[in-house]
């Protein structure tokens, strides 16, 4: 959910939307969620500075796929997150809340 709404947030921003009119637009229906209400503006203004660590995440993550292969079920959409995870703590950002995922397509 995370990489979605980090992709809608740096998409219109690009595009040249104000990101508060399209939260506005796509919050009240199916979309809505907490990390939506509630990280959106620090998603777009950069700002990773508390919450629920990356690092913390991919521990997590890595029960989950460790789980995955022990009982043979995939989790391809969760292994691509991880990855994503991956590239934040390489940038510096373990300590970083997990909506940090828009750092990667902010920073190009």
């Amino acid at each position: 959910m995370l990489a979605g709404l980090a992709e809608g947030l740096d998409f219109a921003t690009r595009a040249g939307l104000d990101p508060e009119r399209v939260i506005g637009a796509i919050s009240k229906g199916a979309a809505q969620s907490w990390q939506m209400e509630n990280r959106w503006r620090t998603m777009v203004d950069a700002r990773f500075d508390f919450g629920f660590a990356v690092d913390w995440m991919r521990k997590d993550l890595a029960i989950a796929t460790a789980t995955a292969d022990e009982i043979g079920a995939a989790l391809p959409i969760t292994e691509e997150v991880e990855e994503r995870y991956a590239q934040v703590a390489a940038m510096g950002g373990g300590r970083w809340d997990t909506s940090s995922l828009i750092a990667l397509l902010q920073r190009g």
